[in-house]
């Protein structure tokens, strides 16, 4: 059962970064857009507003697996700093301060910074067309080179 399990692996952390990211998604865009029961922020108010920027930018990135590491950890940082700035002078616990969404949404996504998007994502379908394209140059170059390099068989000197 154990083996099975691992053999799903990449595929639950891509579904799972794809959960995180669209609900991180949701919240950018109902702060920006004031929908989803959610009352709209000024446009370019500290910090809420740039938070909100970045939770739409960093978890539309996330679900699409797209530079998933690195709006990921952009994504984590601005909810420890939303936790730290906003919530923790309310009360020691995330419960009683309302932060429970901020400290989810920082240690999810750093969790993904360190396993990666999984297998179903833009990153590694750009990657493998990166590495398919590098082979093709290489193997080229190396046939350009056994020929002389005009596409004639290179003769000895």
């Amino acid at each position: 059962m154990s083996d099975r399990l691992d053999q799903g692996r990449p595929y639950a952390l891509s579904v799972f970064r794809a959960v995180v990211g669209l609900l991180f998604t949701c919240h950018g865009v109902a702060s920006l857009f004031g929908v989803l029961d959610t009352a709209e922020l000024p446009a370019g108010r500290w910090p809420g507003w740039y938070a909100a920027l970045i939770q739409l930018v960093c978890g539309a990135l996330v679900l699409l697996g797209l530079a998933t590491r690195p709006a990921a950890l952009l994504g984590s940082g601005s909810m420890a700093f939303a936790y730290f700035d906003v919530h923790q002078h309310r009360a020691l616990l995330p419960i009683e301060n309302g932060g429970e969404a901020a400290v989810f949404f920082c240690w999810t996504l750093l969790l993904i910074v360190f396993c990666g998007p999984g297998a179903l994502a833009l990153d590694r379908l750009l990657a493998d067309r990166r590495s398919a394209a590098r082979e093709a140059r290489e193997e080229r170059e190396a046939r350009e080179a056994r020929e002389g390099g005009d596409g004639r068989l290179a003769m000895p000197a």
